[in-house]
Formats: C-alpha cells, sequence, structure tokens
C-alpha cells in the first residue's frame, strides 16, 4: 500500500506532478468570462441534504455490527456509478474482507484507519482521501462518535464478500493524509478569479476527474460548469446554495450548463467528481 504520511516525500513529489501537470491541461482549456451568462433556466441541479439521507446498514448480513450507508447519488445495489455516506460506530472495526468493485472515500468527519490485516494503525482524519482496489483483503476501522466518510464507486453493485474470495485486480491502494494534499491556489490556475480559492487535484481516469475546491470565508459567487457528469459533496464547513443551507455530507448535483451560486460564512470544501472544467467568478 502507499501510505503518504508526515514524513513522506516520494509519493508527495509524483503527486504534485499529476497536480501541475492538471493544471497545465486547465490553461489550454480555459473559460473566457465573458462567454458566462448571468443566469440560466431550467438548470437540472439536484440536491440532497445530509439531514434527508435514509441511512442503512452497509451489509445487512451483519446488521447492527455493520456502519450505516447513506446513499446521495446512484443505487449501491445497482450497476451505475453511485455515491454514499459511511457511518461508522466509535470504536468500530470490521473484520478482513474485500469488495466486488474499487471505491474511493473521503474522510468528512472522524478518523478512518483501512489497510491491510496487518498493517499498523495509520488513522485518516477529515480531509483525508484514499482509496481501496477491488478483490484486496482489507480491515476498516474508526475512531470518533460522529464519524463519517464519503464513498464513491464507478460501478455497481456495491459487495461486501468474505476473505477467502480475494484476488489481485493490478490496482493498489493509496491512504493520503490530510497534511500531504498538495493545494493550488489563485495564482496557480486560470479558472478562478477569487483570491483565496484552492483547489486539490485527487484523481484523474479518462474524462472523469476528482477535485477539492475550497472556499474562503466569505465567499460571494458562482460556480459554473457545462459538465455533463457533475456533482459535489460538501465535505468541511457549510455553504449556502441558492435558498439552502447546506451541511456536511450534503450533495448537489447538474448536468449540462449550469450557475450554482455559492456564499459561505467561514472556509468551506466541496469534493467534485465531474467530466468537464469548471470556473469560480465572483458574484
Amino acid at each position: 500500500m502507499y501510505k503518504i504520511g508526515v514524513n513522506s516525500t516520494k509519493l508527495i513529489v509524483f503527486l504534485g506532478v499529476i497536480f501541475l501537470t492538471s493544471c497545465k491541461s486547465e490553461t489550454k482549456e480555459v473559460i473566457v468570462e465573458n462567454q458566462i451568462p448571468e443566469s440560466i433556466e431550467n438548470t437540472t441541479t439536484k440536491v440532497v441534504l445530509a439531514s434527508e439521507v435514509d441511512w442503512t446498514y452497509l451489509n445487512p448480513k451483519r446488521k447492527d455490527k455493520a456502519p450505516l450507508a447513506g446513499t446521495l447519488w446512484g443505487d449501491r445495489k445497482g450497476t451505475e456509478p453511485t455515491g454514499f455516506l459511511l457511518k461508522p460506530k466509535d470504536k468500530f472495526s470490521s473484520p478482513p474482507h474485500i469488495h466486488n468493485v474499487s471505491y474511493r472515500g473521503i474522510v468528512i468527519s472522524g478518523l478512518i484507519h483501512n489497510d491491510d490485516p496487518d498493517a499498523g494503525s495509520m488513522w485518516m482524519p477529515a480531509g483525508s482521501f484514499w482509496t481501496q482496489p477491488k478483490g484486496e483483503v482489507h480491515i476498516t476501522s474508526a475512531v470518533g462518535e460522529n464519524t463519517i466518510a464519503y464513498i464513491e464507486i464507478e460501478k455497481g453493485p456495491y459487495l461486501v464478500l468474505p476473505k477467502e474470495e480475494a484476488f489481485d485486480s493490478g490496482e493498489r491502494p493509496v491512504n493520503v493524509d490530510k497534511s500531504n494534499i498538495v493545494w493550488l491556489n489563485a495564482n496557480d490556475i486560470t479558472w478562478s478569479d477569487v483570491k483565496g480559492t484552492q483547489v486539490a487535484f485527487l484523481w484523474d481516469e479518462g474524462e472523469l476527474r476528482g477535485t477539492l475546491l475550497r472556499f474562503p470565508s466569505g465567499f460571494k459567487g458562482k460556480l459554473y460548469t457545462k459538465a455533463s457528469t457533475f456533482g459535489a459533496v460538501l465535505v468541511n464547513g457549510q455553504i449556502n446554495l441558492e435558498d439552502k443551507t447546506l451541511e456536511t455530507g450534503s450533495y448537489f448535483s447538474s448536468k449540462g450548463e449550469a450557475l450554482h451560486h455559492i456564499t459561505t460564512e467561514n472556509s468551506a470544501t466541496l469534493y467534485i467528481r465531474s467530466n468537464n472544467k469548471y470556473e469560480v467568478i465572483k458574484k
């Protein structure tokens, strides 16, 4: 497993190269500000508040011994891409197991440990990112009365299977502590003109890309996109989206051209999964 601790450097350099390369590619596809409309009618924006999530057992066979899961989009029992919230109990620790599909995870609150059964504890705090390849035996543990993580798959169904069914998919897991995520500010990117805006590139798979977008305190502006696939989960802070207040764990999405009007009182961070560029502009 690739682990990024406070003293790790090789993977940080590797990630830094990816981030800078991504930035260069973005400079070739900049949205010109005067081409952005003042308003867009009939957008396909969908909002799911964290308070509206329907919680069920992640593994029904284990019932209350399993974490709770709340779907934000998609259907983890179906075949389509899906994103859901994971809510384990304090001091939860799973038995060694595998999954039939690979997933990505972001810690929203509490501490998460995800590694092979013999590995030493590596507790990832809120804002950390990890991946878990399909077929690989691992355990997942949690510390905190309100530990929540966001989990994302590109193909379902999402199943929990016994370790005896392990296989090597050729993928390798990555754990990225929040202290080792590389942030780029408005001076480093060309698709934000708002001072204090920061972006971190997490993964890139063909047309799809995962990024973290951090808004500064007192932000008043718009998030503009033409992506046919665009979804955002609030992983830190609170935002006002049009007439709704979003707490951590809330989700919004759109298809096609859309303007998301956002204001913040304090700093807030979104995780964005998108198949096209987006731009942050002042109100």
